[in-house]
């Protein structure tokens, strides 16, 4: 047995997971904690991944950029842009409710994607940006020990960010508003600024978990960001998990990964005329999952912890 590339794929899948955690961590923010129905989630998840490429390959390319610069750099840069876009997003849909907002999120990721795709001189188009570097090479090169402790560290860091403004005045508004907006609204809070900045935060959080998935395949391109393989499953992830929960978010995001790359596995074993209607089955059984959990397990595997029981924790 190959235990140095089974050691390898562990890595990667944990690396993955971790990724698609940040990702879910950011839409708890929004949907979990203040009930915003974003469906734009690729969107964001793209801004991050080129913003980070474009701060940190080398000069050279046929793209805007190239300044080399470091990947926490980077990193930030993601985080900074995808705010930029969603406090300009948010500014124009934070009003709306529920399905009107999922409408407007899914036509702004859209346009987004395009943008990434048609404008050449920014992103490379189809042909996509190469060289992204990974996280300490300096000492570690391209092992993948490296980018999963970077990874593990992100997902731990806005995981304990997340916590305690959970458990903070301003998470207990957030979810205020979730609940019953009229009330908190009658109590004197301005819902449009909580709900404006819970918007930004998720999303700068989708936009360091894009960070991260560009410096894990060191390529990105515009077909890496379709909506079934971002949107779609951290929307599963979170359902399953627990929402309003960020371990839940987090034990989600696992639970959810394995079985999709369980069943890639397994997909890829079937002969060549089948393995692209299995791609179809594959969406077909995690929405079946969906469907047991929110019969079984309406509130996930996780459930949202009462406020008391935050309180005794």
């Amino acid at each position: 047995m190959d235990w140095a590339g089974l050691a390898g794929y562990g890595a990667f899948f944990l690396t993955m997971a971790g990724i698609y955690a940040v990702l879910a961590l950011g839409l708890n923010v929004q949907w979990g904690f203040t009930g915003q129905f974003n469906i734009g989630i690729a969107g964001f998840f793209a801004v991050g991944a080129y913003a980070s490429a474009i701060a940190t390959t080398a000069p050279g390319g046929a793209h805007l950029g190239g300044f080399d610069l470091p990947v926490w750099v980077g990193l930030a840069a993601a985080m900074a842009a995808s705010a930029v876009i969603a406090a300009a997003v948010g500014l124009l849909t934070v009003t709306l409710r529920a399905d009107y907002l999922a409408i407007a999120t899914i036509g702004i990721a859209e346009i987004l994607r395009l943008v990434l795709k048609n404008e050449a001189w920014l992103t490379n188009g189809v042909r996509g940006i190469a060289g992204i570097p990974r996280p300490l090479a300096e000492m570690a090169g391209d092992h993948p020990a490296a980018i999963l402790l970077v990874v593990l560290a992100a997902v731990a860091v806005v995981y304990l960010a997340l916590e305690r403004g959970r458990r903070s005045p301003w998470g207990r508004v957030l979810r205020a508003i979730r609940d019953n907006e009229p009330a908190a609204r009658a109590a004197g809070k301005n819902v449009l600024r909580f709900r404006l900045q819970a918007f930004v935060l998720g999303s700068a959080i989708m936009g360091l978990g894009g960070a991260l998935y560009a410096h894990t395949v060191g390529f990105i391109s515009p077909e890496a960001f379709g909506p079934e393989l971002v949107t779609f499953l951290v929307w599963v992830m979170l359902i399953a998990g627990g929402s309003g929960n960020n371990r839940g978010a987090v034990l989600g995001a696992l639970a959810i990964w394995l079985v999709w790359s369980g069943t890639e596995i397994l997909t890829g074993r079937l002969p060549p005329d089948m393995v692209t209607r299995a791609g179809a089955v594959r969406v077909l059984l995690i929405g079946v999952l969906v469907q047991v959990i929110l019969r079984w397990r309406p509130a996930g595997l996780l459930p949202e912890r009462s406020p008391r029981r935050d309180d005794d924790a």
